[in-house]
């Protein structure tokens, strides 16, 4: 469901792909809705408006497209709270004057979870993209002409999505801010910024708002002519295809996977798509190539540890390969991402086995390199147990969090309390400036993939077994892993208590 706000008369403004008029925005936007899994269409407009006649002919045989007639700001938040009321999934509240590219849209509205989330970009903030804060991929901090944000690092985008969970919050939201409309107690805050409004309330209220980010997309208000014009002008400039591709590759990966593996694994994704490979059977594929790697590990001679390597590297480039394939294609399972866990770690230990097979092979001292085999096999474990173990720690204490009946932050004072409170009670914590600077900082420099690389992720374990049983033999390769993994799991566990008494 999604509720466009046709309230301003920008929504009427014309558009034009080169010399050719195409409409207005308000028709361009629900043309897009239509393509992407919205069930229904609600354009709330004003009764004096003179496209009105216009709208609701333009809607007739057409059960998707709805019109619904408010007489002003509190009556458009009472709408918004009675369709979230209504709705049995996720509901998106859009401004009709957005010109946006459909990409840009369904990187929010087409995931297949549907979580709550808004669209946010970087920018100076501006009448028609209000300030937000965002950390840890969530928007923490948000904005509207009335209500300010402290430490403001990006722009809302006029789309905000919120997922069935949180419709009840919504519609109580929505219906405390038409109350406070009505009392003249919001400021200065004008009829269109509905969307800001509701998003500041999610915020205030506690809800985790999903911070996707549009990257080279675009995605804005037009209040004039000539701003539509310069947005649909952008629009242009960028191709959605190469975007959509772009958007495919993790951009958080390690060293080695950055630029070893996605710099080229990238030129493999439409093929598979064209070829109507799934994410699961590449992920299937990446096992076989493990298992090749193991069986030419166990030769035990150059050769085959050579060719192992060469095996070894293949499987992990299928492993990145069928996570690009799944955001690319958007076919998310909770079968692929556990199939992609368990395939990970039993990979990995094949290839262990292979290579202490292969060393007692070649008639070798069998009793140190299957201990040193085992050893690593129990630190790995122990590893993959303490960051399993402290997520789903993390995770349940926020769920308890949610559960506690916790007073929101007031929408009547224009100022956010708890992250400034917060902010204050963490300026002497050393783990609260590290992440401020790493929240702040977006460089790349030889610090970030420092700290990428010394945990020794997946990319830089499997790059360290390739290198070093193709040079040396199993013997280093499990002494490599067993010493940059001891210094990975102290810095982890270090990381982790910090983080828990922070």
């Amino acid at each position: 469901m999604a509720v466009v706000l046709a309230t301003s008369p920008a929504a009427g403004l014309p558009w034009s792909d080169g010399a050719r008029s195409e409409g207005s925005l308000l028709e361009r936007l629900i043309a897009q809705l239509l393509t992407l899994p919205v069930r229904e269409v609600l354009v709330v407009v004003r009764s004096q408006d003179a496209q009105v006649g216009e709208w609701e002919k333009s809607a007739e045989g057409g059960p998707r497209h709805q019109i619904c007639v408010s007489d002003g700001l509190a009556e458009d938040l009472r709408i918004v709270a009675k369709t979230a009321r209504a709705s049995t999934s996720p509901v998106a509240v859009l401004a009709a004057d957005l010109v946006a590219h459909t990409e840009a849209l369904s990187l929010l509205l087409e995931h297949p979870a549907r979580p709550t989330g808004a669209l946010v970009a970087s920018g100076d903030p501006a009448p028609l993209r209000p300030p937000v804060r965002t950390e840890w991929g969530r928007v923490v901090s948000a904005g509207t002409s009335f209500h300010e944000v402290e430490w403001a690092n990006g722009t809302f985008r006029g789309v905000l999505q919120v997922g069935e969970a949180h419709l009840a919050g919504l519609a109580d939201i929505a219906e405390d801010l038409a109350d406070l409309a009505q009392r003249r107690h919001l400021g200065r805050v004008g009829d269109g910024e509905v969307p800001e409004l509701l998003l500041t309330g999610l915020v205030r209220a506690g809800v985790q708002v999903h911070a996707v980010t549009l990257n080279t997309l675009h995605c804005g208000r037009a209040g004039t002519r000539p701003a539509a014009e310069r947005a649909v002008r952008e629009l242009a400039d960028v191709d959605e295809a190469q975007a959509r591709l772009d958007a495919a590759v993790k951009s958080g990966d390690g060293f080695f996977t950055t630029f070893c593996v996605s710099s080229w694994s990238r030129h493999l994704i439409r093929p598979a798509a064209r070829l109507g490979l799934t994410p699961n059977t590449v992920t299937g594929i990446s096992v076989a190539f493990a298992a090749i790697a193991a069986i030419w590990f166990s030769d035990g001679g150059r050769a085959g540890l050579v060719v192992g390597a060469v095996a070894l590297y293949l499987s992990f480039v299928l492993d990145c390969l069928d996570g690009q394939l799944a955001r690319y294609t958007r076919r998310f399972s909770p079968l692929g991402s556990w199939l992609d866990a368990i395939s990970d770690r039993f990979k990995e230990y094949l290839v262990y086995v292979g290579l202490a097979a292969g060393y007692v092979s070649a008639s070798r001292e069998p009793w140190e390199i299957w201990a040193l085999a085992v050893g690593t096999m129990i630190l790995q474990t122990v590893r993959h147990m303490v960051d399993f173990s402290y997520a789903g720690a993390v995770a349940d204490r926020a769920r308890a969090a949610g559960l506690r009946a916790a007073a929101p932050r007031s929408m009547a004072v224009p100022w956010d309390e708890a992250p400034a409170a917060a902010a204050a009670k963490g300026t002497g914590s050393v783990l609260a400036l590290s992440r401020r600077l790493d929240a702040l900082s977006g460089a790349r420099g030889v610090a970030y993939w420092a700290k990428k690389m010394i945990v020794l992720p997946i990319g830089e374990r499997m790059a360290l077994i390739s290198v070093t049983a193709a040079l040396f033999d199993a013997r280093v390769t499990f002494l490599a892993l067993l010493g940059w993994g001891a210094v990975a799991l102290a810095y982890t566990a270090a990381g982790r208590m910090a983080r828990s008494f922070a």
